[in-house]
């Protein structure tokens, strides 16, 4: 019983660290949006 709740504590704070890394404000989403930006911006300023 000590165990399961030992496990389900780490798991619920690795999920915790893993939601304000991936969505912070300065998050992964967040960059490879800023990224997926810039990329289109140059390819729609390139003259055919």
């Amino acid at each position: 019983m000590r165990s399961i709740l030992i496990a389900m504590l780490l798991l619920i704070t690795v999920i915790v660290i893993y939601q304000a890394v991936a969505a912070g404000e300065t998050g992964m989403n967040r960059q490879v949006h800023e990224a997926g930006k810039a990329v289109s911006d140059h390819i729609r300023s390139m003259s055919p």
